[in-house]
């Protein structure tokens, strides 16, 4: 299933798809080393993959806004690496709160939430929470940065139930602004290039993380449509450290549910 916004229906709108699906992957790249990024969760309707996100507390796991499906119970796993499998490693807990971010209207901006778990994360060798960047900066252009997900390895190709890996390259914001115009926003995200070999996100991908320099500066947000592959058209991201002020401010709002 592919996601398209309401708000694509003129110019871009057989262009943009929202990378949230029950689908996941990356194209091409590598097959994460299992466990080694343990802060990965991999959030699921019906014991289906659906989106990524990443445990930034023991109690809270930050994604895209747009993986919240209407009123269907999620649940968050944690401490995976074969999603297919029922792994000693792996953490099951549901979601008690959902927290998209105020200004979210269902379009592309502010495209970010907080999932509040029921119950703390036990944390181990195979589930930890990532430090989040501590302010917002100018992220350079051209650093090489991580995206990881689970299955899809292509627009028609079939699905990975492994965590899988690669990088892309941070995008000069106006380069990026210049391809997808409106739906682009220099403050609330950043994009990045890549190349069909390496290949990056797609569909199913949505709030798993951009890694740079061991921090997460970016939300997998959407992609093209048409190709995920297509180095004609930059991968975009949620901008994570512009959101800091709201997630600390939340965190702290909410407390603890266990």
């Amino acid at each position: 299933m592919m996601m398209i916004h309401a708000c694509c229906i003129i110019f871009l709108s057989q262009l943009l798809s929202l990378t949230g699906a029950s689908e996941s992957g990356i194209v091409g790249g590598r097959v994460a080393k299992p466990h080694s990024r343990p802060y990965m969760a991999s959030l699921q309707f019906d014991k289906n993959h659906s989106c990524g996100g990443i445990l930034i507390r023991k109690d809270f796991v930050v994604t895209a806004a747009h993986c919240k499906q209407d009123d269907r119970k999620m649940t968050v796993v944690l401490g995976a690496h074969d999603i297919s499998k029922k792994e000693k490693s792996q953490q099951w807990i549901p979601v008690a709160k959902y927290i998209p971010h105020p200004q979210y209207n269902g379009g592309m901006d502010y495209d970010i939430m907080l999932l509040q778990l029921k119950k703390n994360a036990t944390l181990n060798r195979y589930v930890k929470t990532i430090g989040l960047p501590k302010k917002d900066g100018k992220i350079p252009a051209n650093i090489k940065c991580t995206v990881a997900g689970w299955g899809k390895t292509g627009m028609d190709k079939p699905l990975s139930n492994v965590l899988k890996e690669t990088t892309e390259k941070m995008q000069f914001n106006h380069e990026c602004k210049h391809i997808w115009q409106k739906y682009f926003s220099v403050d609330h995200m950043v994009c990045t290039k890549f190349d069909k070999k390496n290949g990056g996100v797609c569909q199913g991908d949505s709030g798993g993380p951009l890694i740079c320099n061991t921090k997460p500066q970016g939300i997998t947000a959407y992609t093209y449509q048409k190709d995920c592959n297509d180095p004609k058209y930059p991968h975009v991201f949620t901008k994570v450290p512009f959101f800091i002020p709201w997630i600390k401010k939340e965190m702290q709002r909410l407390g603890n549910v266990a």
